[in-house]
Protein backbone atom coordinates (compact mmCIF):
# COMPACT_ATOMS: atom_id res chain seq x y z
CA UNK A 1 0.00 0.00 0.00
CA UNK A 2 1.43 3.67 -0.49
CA UNK A 3 0.90 6.21 1.02
CA UNK A 4 0.37 8.51 -2.41
CA UNK A 5 -3.00 8.32 -2.62
CA UNK A 6 -4.08 9.47 1.21
CA UNK A 7 -1.56 11.87 0.48
CA UNK A 8 -3.17 12.92 -2.33
CA UNK A 9 -7.13 13.17 -0.67
CA UNK A 10 -8.49 16.78 -0.93
CA UNK A 11 -9.33 17.76 1.54
CA UNK A 12 -7.66 15.35 3.33
CA UNK A 13 -9.36 12.63 5.62
CA UNK A 14 -7.97 12.91 9.28
CA UNK A 15 -7.40 10.91 12.12
CA UNK A 16 -8.50 12.48 15.61
CA UNK A 17 -4.37 12.50 16.48
CA UNK A 18 -3.84 14.34 13.05
CA UNK A 19 -7.33 16.98 14.12
CA UNK A 20 -5.56 17.51 17.43
CA UNK A 21 -1.90 18.21 15.46
CA UNK A 22 -3.65 20.69 13.43
CA UNK A 23 -4.90 22.59 16.49
CA UNK A 24 -1.89 22.34 18.21
CA UNK A 25 0.38 24.14 15.50
CA UNK A 26 -2.20 26.59 14.63
CA UNK A 27 -1.56 30.54 16.19
CA UNK A 28 -1.12 30.26 20.11
CA UNK A 29 -0.47 32.83 22.92
CA UNK A 30 2.21 32.70 25.29
CA UNK A 31 -0.12 30.59 27.42
CA UNK A 32 -1.20 28.71 25.39
CA UNK A 33 2.67 27.42 24.19
CA UNK A 34 3.64 26.94 27.97
CA UNK A 35 0.84 24.53 28.24
CA UNK A 36 2.20 22.57 24.77
CA UNK A 37 6.17 22.65 26.42
CA UNK A 38 5.37 20.98 29.81
CA UNK A 39 3.08 18.57 28.39
CA UNK A 40 5.76 17.81 25.59
CA UNK A 41 8.37 17.71 28.65
CA UNK A 42 6.63 15.12 30.96
CA UNK A 43 5.96 12.45 27.67
CA UNK A 44 9.37 13.26 26.45
CA UNK A 45 10.34 12.27 30.21
CA UNK A 46 7.90 9.18 30.26
CA UNK A 47 8.96 7.75 27.25
CA UNK A 48 12.33 8.43 26.69
CA UNK A 49 13.79 9.25 30.17
CA UNK A 50 16.63 11.57 30.15
CA UNK A 51 18.49 10.13 27.55
CA UNK A 52 19.99 12.04 24.18
CA UNK A 53 20.89 9.96 21.68
CA UNK A 54 24.27 11.17 19.85
CA UNK A 55 25.26 10.45 16.34
CA UNK A 56 27.71 12.25 13.79
CA UNK A 57 26.83 12.35 10.24
CA UNK A 58 30.04 10.91 7.82
CA UNK A 59 29.84 11.90 3.99
CA UNK A 60 31.07 9.67 1.86
CA UNK A 61 30.57 11.82 -1.56
CA UNK A 62 29.34 14.83 -2.55
CA UNK A 63 28.65 13.73 -6.26
CA UNK A 64 25.32 13.70 -7.07
CA UNK A 65 23.46 13.31 -10.47
CA UNK A 66 19.83 15.47 -9.45
CA UNK A 67 19.59 18.92 -10.03
CA UNK A 68 17.79 20.38 -6.70
CA UNK A 69 17.53 23.95 -6.60
CA UNK A 70 18.58 24.40 -2.68
CA UNK A 71 21.24 21.50 -2.75
CA UNK A 72 24.77 22.54 -2.54
CA UNK A 73 25.30 18.99 -4.39
CA UNK A 74 23.08 20.16 -7.35
CA UNK A 75 24.79 18.44 -10.21
CA UNK A 76 24.65 21.80 -12.23
CA UNK A 77 26.94 23.38 -9.07
CA UNK A 78 30.40 23.86 -10.20
CA UNK A 79 31.95 22.59 -6.63
CA UNK A 80 34.87 20.50 -5.52
CA UNK A 81 33.70 17.23 -5.57
CA UNK A 82 35.50 14.44 -4.32
CA UNK A 83 34.39 10.30 -3.08
CA UNK A 84 36.19 8.83 0.05
CA UNK A 85 38.11 5.97 -0.68
CA UNK A 86 37.46 3.30 2.23
CA UNK A 87 41.02 4.15 3.52
CA UNK A 88 39.45 7.75 4.01
CA UNK A 89 36.01 6.78 4.99
CA UNK A 90 37.87 4.56 7.44
CA UNK A 91 40.08 7.61 9.05
CA UNK A 92 36.98 9.88 9.36
CA UNK A 93 35.44 6.90 11.30
CA UNK A 94 38.21 6.65 13.66
CA UNK A 95 38.19 10.06 14.34
CA UNK A 96 34.35 10.14 15.48
CA UNK A 97 34.86 6.84 17.52
CA UNK A 98 37.62 8.65 19.25
CA UNK A 99 35.00 11.41 20.15
CA UNK A 100 33.00 8.94 21.23
CA UNK A 101 30.86 8.09 18.76
CA UNK A 102 29.19 4.74 18.06
CA UNK A 103 26.24 5.97 16.43
CA UNK A 104 27.07 7.04 12.76
CA UNK A 105 24.94 8.57 9.78
CA UNK A 106 26.60 7.65 5.94
CA UNK A 107 25.67 10.12 3.88
CA UNK A 108 25.57 10.43 -0.07
CA UNK A 109 24.53 12.39 -3.14
CA UNK A 110 22.71 10.15 -5.83
CA UNK A 111 25.33 9.00 -8.18
CA UNK A 112 25.42 5.09 -9.21
CA UNK A 113 28.62 5.57 -10.77
CA UNK A 114 30.45 6.42 -7.82
CA UNK A 115 28.24 5.59 -5.00
CA UNK A 116 27.20 1.94 -5.78
CA UNK A 117 26.30 -1.00 -4.18
CA UNK A 118 29.55 -2.59 -3.72
CA UNK A 119 31.50 0.54 -1.91
CA UNK A 120 28.49 1.14 -0.02
CA UNK A 121 28.72 -2.86 1.19
CA UNK A 122 32.04 -2.60 1.81
CA UNK A 123 32.12 0.84 3.71
CA UNK A 124 29.45 -0.84 5.85
CA UNK A 125 31.50 -4.13 6.59
CA UNK A 126 34.70 -1.70 7.41
CA UNK A 127 32.69 0.28 9.91
CA UNK A 128 31.54 -2.53 11.93
CA UNK A 129 33.78 -2.75 14.14
CA UNK A 130 33.64 0.97 15.18
CA UNK A 131 30.21 1.61 15.83
CA UNK A 132 27.20 -0.08 17.31
CA UNK A 133 25.04 1.24 14.96
CA UNK A 134 25.22 2.62 11.33
CA UNK A 135 22.67 4.38 9.13
CA UNK A 136 22.14 5.68 6.01
CA UNK A 137 21.30 8.66 4.26
CA UNK A 138 21.19 8.13 -0.17
CA UNK A 139 19.35 7.70 -2.94
CA UNK A 140 16.21 5.44 -2.66
CA UNK A 141 16.69 2.17 -4.17
CA UNK A 142 14.48 -1.11 -4.74
CA UNK A 143 14.16 -3.58 -1.97
CA UNK A 144 16.51 -5.78 -3.38
CA UNK A 145 19.55 -3.03 -3.25
CA UNK A 146 18.65 -2.83 0.42
CA UNK A 147 18.82 -6.19 1.36
CA UNK A 148 22.84 -6.09 0.96
CA UNK A 149 23.41 -3.05 2.88
CA UNK A 150 20.72 -4.61 6.07
CA UNK A 151 22.63 -7.52 5.68
CA UNK A 152 26.28 -5.96 5.86
CA UNK A 153 25.56 -4.00 8.82
CA UNK A 154 23.26 -1.18 8.38
CA UNK A 155 20.45 -0.63 10.53
CA UNK A 156 18.67 2.93 9.74
CA UNK A 157 17.28 4.35 6.76
CA UNK A 158 16.56 7.97 6.60
CA UNK A 159 14.88 9.73 3.86
CA UNK A 160 13.46 13.18 3.92
CA UNK A 161 10.86 14.28 1.30
CA UNK A 162 11.90 16.97 0.96
CA UNK A 163 8.70 18.96 0.67
CA UNK A 164 4.88 17.37 0.33
CA UNK A 165 3.67 19.54 -2.55
CA UNK A 166 3.43 17.47 -5.86
CA UNK A 167 3.65 21.15 -7.49
CA UNK A 168 6.39 22.85 -5.53
CA UNK A 169 8.84 18.81 -5.67
CA UNK A 170 8.28 19.43 -9.56
CA UNK A 171 9.74 22.85 -9.40
CA UNK A 172 12.53 22.43 -7.10
CA UNK A 173 13.36 19.27 -8.45
CA UNK A 174 14.87 19.87 -12.19
CA UNK A 175 16.52 16.48 -12.88
CA UNK A 176 17.18 13.21 -12.29
CA UNK A 177 15.94 10.39 -10.74
CA UNK A 178 14.85 12.63 -7.63
CA UNK A 179 12.24 14.25 -10.03
CA UNK A 180 9.87 11.04 -9.28
CA UNK A 181 8.16 12.11 -6.13
CA UNK A 182 5.97 8.83 -5.35
CA UNK A 183 9.09 7.12 -5.69
CA UNK A 184 10.81 9.05 -3.19
CA UNK A 185 7.19 8.66 -1.19
CA UNK A 186 7.41 4.98 -0.77
CA UNK A 187 11.12 4.47 0.09
CA UNK A 188 10.51 4.09 3.96
CA UNK A 189 8.32 1.21 3.26
CA UNK A 190 10.35 -0.52 0.74
CA UNK A 191 13.71 -0.13 3.36
CA UNK A 192 11.18 -1.49 6.37
CA UNK A 193 10.53 -4.56 3.96
CA UNK A 194 14.29 -4.63 4.04
CA UNK A 195 14.93 -5.08 7.33
CA UNK A 196 15.46 -2.00 8.26
CA UNK A 197 14.81 -1.23 12.06
CA UNK A 198 15.33 2.16 12.01
CA UNK A 199 13.15 4.80 9.58
CA UNK A 200 13.64 8.63 9.46
CA UNK A 201 11.81 10.79 7.77
CA UNK A 202 11.02 14.71 7.24
CA UNK A 203 10.34 17.59 5.56
CA UNK A 204 12.95 20.82 5.05
CA UNK A 205 11.00 23.49 6.09
CA UNK A 206 11.54 26.60 3.75
CA UNK A 207 9.95 25.01 0.53
CA UNK A 208 6.48 25.64 1.35
CA UNK A 209 4.27 27.02 3.95
CA UNK A 210 5.17 25.19 7.57
CA UNK A 211 1.76 24.40 8.57
CA UNK A 212 0.67 22.62 5.32
CA UNK A 213 4.41 21.03 5.06
CA UNK A 214 3.99 19.81 8.96
CA UNK A 215 0.95 18.46 8.54
CA UNK A 216 1.64 15.94 5.33
CA UNK A 217 4.75 15.00 7.65
CA UNK A 218 2.03 14.13 10.15
CA UNK A 219 -0.25 11.97 8.05
CA UNK A 220 3.01 10.08 6.51
CA UNK A 221 4.16 9.48 9.91
CA UNK A 222 0.81 7.98 11.43
CA UNK A 223 0.60 5.82 8.14
CA UNK A 224 4.20 3.94 8.60
CA UNK A 225 3.24 3.71 12.48
CA UNK A 226 0.40 1.43 11.22
CA UNK A 227 1.80 -0.23 8.46
CA UNK A 228 5.61 -0.45 9.44
CA UNK A 229 5.22 -0.82 13.12
CA UNK A 230 7.77 -2.93 14.23
CA UNK A 231 10.41 -0.32 13.32
CA UNK A 232 11.67 2.64 15.59
CA UNK A 233 10.44 6.09 13.55
CA UNK A 234 12.13 9.30 13.59
CA UNK A 235 11.15 12.77 12.50
CA UNK A 236 12.90 15.23 11.57
CA UNK A 237 12.38 18.80 11.01
CA UNK A 238 15.48 20.64 9.33
CA UNK A 239 15.12 24.50 8.16
CA UNK A 240 16.66 25.62 4.57
CA UNK A 241 20.20 26.04 5.50
CA UNK A 242 22.81 28.52 2.99
CA UNK A 243 24.56 26.15 0.54
CA UNK A 244 26.46 26.35 -2.94
CA UNK A 245 23.74 27.92 -5.18
CA UNK A 246 22.54 30.80 -3.05
CA UNK A 247 19.00 29.59 -2.95
CA UNK A 248 16.33 31.64 -1.03
CA UNK A 249 13.75 30.20 0.72
CA UNK A 250 10.35 31.22 -0.37
CA UNK A 251 8.48 30.54 3.20
CA UNK A 252 10.11 30.61 7.20
CA UNK A 253 9.45 28.81 9.73
CA UNK A 254 10.70 30.70 12.79
CA UNK A 255 12.37 29.42 15.92
CA UNK A 256 9.23 30.12 17.99
CA UNK A 257 7.07 28.26 15.02
CA UNK A 258 9.90 25.28 15.50
CA UNK A 259 9.78 25.01 19.48
CA UNK A 260 5.38 24.68 18.92
CA UNK A 261 5.97 22.10 15.40
CA UNK A 262 8.68 19.99 18.12
CA UNK A 263 6.12 20.18 21.24
CA UNK A 264 2.88 19.19 18.95
CA UNK A 265 4.92 16.01 17.17
CA UNK A 266 5.93 15.09 20.78
CA UNK A 267 2.52 15.10 21.89
CA UNK A 268 0.70 13.20 18.89
CA UNK A 269 3.09 10.94 18.60
CA UNK A 270 4.85 10.13 22.06
CA UNK A 271 6.58 7.10 20.99
CA UNK A 272 8.46 8.72 17.99
CA UNK A 273 12.01 10.23 18.39
CA UNK A 274 12.58 13.64 17.22
CA UNK A 275 16.14 14.34 15.97
CA UNK A 276 17.38 18.28 15.43
CA UNK A 277 20.62 18.89 14.16
CA UNK A 278 23.82 21.29 13.83
CA UNK A 279 21.91 23.29 11.10
CA UNK A 280 20.39 24.87 14.16
CA UNK A 281 22.27 27.59 16.30
CA UNK A 282 23.64 26.39 19.55
CA UNK A 283 21.31 28.55 21.96
CA UNK A 284 18.28 27.31 20.15
CA UNK A 285 19.32 23.64 20.20
CA UNK A 286 19.91 24.00 23.90
CA UNK A 287 16.76 25.33 24.67
CA UNK A 288 15.00 22.81 22.45
CA UNK A 289 16.76 20.05 23.98
CA UNK A 290 14.48 19.45 26.58
CA UNK A 291 11.12 20.38 24.67
CA UNK A 292 11.12 17.07 22.76
CA UNK A 293 13.99 16.07 21.09
CA UNK A 294 15.50 13.02 21.79
CA UNK A 295 18.43 12.47 19.16
CA UNK A 296 21.11 15.17 18.02
CA UNK A 297 24.32 15.66 16.22
CA UNK A 298 27.24 17.02 17.22
CA UNK A 299 30.59 18.48 15.90
CA UNK A 300 29.15 17.83 12.01
CA UNK A 301 30.85 18.63 8.86
CA UNK A 302 28.71 18.35 5.65
CA UNK A 303 31.38 17.78 3.04
CA UNK A 304 33.51 14.35 2.64
CA UNK A 305 36.56 14.45 4.65
CA UNK A 306 35.75 16.92 6.57
CA UNK A 307 36.88 16.03 9.82
CA UNK A 308 40.39 14.57 8.84
CA UNK A 309 41.64 16.72 5.47
CA UNK A 310 40.71 13.58 3.71
CA UNK A 311 40.42 13.80 -0.04
CA UNK A 312 42.05 16.52 -1.04
CA UNK A 313 44.41 15.52 -3.33
CA UNK A 314 41.34 14.09 -5.45
CA UNK A 315 39.07 17.24 -5.84
CA UNK A 316 37.50 17.73 -9.02
CA UNK A 317 34.62 18.90 -10.75
CA UNK A 318 32.21 16.66 -12.53
CA UNK A 319 30.76 17.63 -16.13
CA UNK A 320 28.02 14.80 -17.21
CA UNK A 321 29.76 12.00 -15.34
CA UNK A 322 33.44 13.01 -16.23
CA UNK A 323 35.94 13.94 -13.90
CA UNK A 324 37.64 16.83 -14.97
CA UNK A 325 40.44 19.14 -12.78
CA UNK A 326 39.70 21.89 -10.66
CA UNK A 327 40.19 25.48 -12.86
CA UNK A 328 42.38 25.70 -8.95
CA UNK A 329 42.72 24.16 -5.53
CA UNK A 330 45.36 25.89 -3.32
CA UNK A 331 43.61 24.89 0.27
CA UNK A 332 40.30 24.06 -0.58
CA UNK A 333 38.31 21.68 0.76
CA UNK A 334 34.98 19.52 -0.73
CA UNK A 335 32.21 21.65 -1.19
CA UNK A 336 29.75 20.78 1.77
CA UNK A 337 26.12 20.34 1.25
CA UNK A 338 25.04 23.28 3.75
CA UNK A 339 26.65 25.20 6.45
CA UNK A 340 25.92 24.47 9.59
CA UNK A 341 25.07 26.58 12.74
CA UNK A 342 26.34 24.72 15.39
CA UNK A 343 30.47 24.32 15.64
CA UNK A 344 30.79 22.66 19.20
CA UNK A 345 32.51 19.90 19.88
CA UNK A 346 30.89 17.03 20.87
CA UNK A 347 32.71 17.16 24.29
CA UNK A 348 30.94 20.68 24.56
CA UNK A 349 27.85 19.74 23.81
CA UNK A 350 27.35 16.42 25.97
CA UNK A 351 28.72 19.36 28.56
CA UNK A 352 25.74 21.48 28.06
CA UNK A 353 23.06 18.56 28.03
CA UNK A 354 24.48 17.16 31.43
CA UNK A 355 24.33 20.77 32.36
CA UNK A 356 20.46 20.92 31.71
CA UNK A 357 20.04 17.24 33.16
CA UNK A 358 20.04 15.58 30.32
CA UNK A 359 22.68 12.26 29.85
CA UNK A 360 24.14 11.96 26.57
CA UNK A 361 23.92 8.90 24.70
CA UNK A 362 26.65 7.35 22.74
CA UNK A 363 25.29 3.73 22.43
CA UNK A 364 22.29 2.51 22.61
CA UNK A 365 22.02 -0.58 20.20
CA UNK A 366 24.25 -3.83 19.99
CA UNK A 367 24.11 -6.17 16.76
CA UNK A 368 24.80 -8.90 19.24
CA UNK A 369 20.97 -8.33 21.00
CA UNK A 370 19.68 -10.04 17.63
CA UNK A 371 21.45 -13.11 18.71
CA UNK A 372 19.60 -13.25 21.31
Amino acid sequence: MSFAPILDQLPPALSPALRRFSGLISPNDDAGFETMAQEARELTRQHFGRTMRMFAPLYLSNECINNCRYCGFSRDNPILRVTLSLEQVLAEARHLSAQGFRQVLLVAGEHPKFVGEHYLVDCIRALRPLFSSIALELGPLETAEYLPLVIAGADGLIVYQETYDRAIYAEMHTAGPKRDFTWRLDCAQRAYAAGFRRLGIGALFGLSPWRKEALALAQHLEFLLKNCWQADLTVSLPRLRPAAGEFTPPFSLGDRALAQLICAFRICFPQVGIVLSTREAAPLRDALASLGVTSMSAGSHTEPGGYTGQGKGELHRTVRGRVLPPEEIGDAIATGQFQISDSRSPAEVATVLRAHGLEPVWKDWDQALLAQ
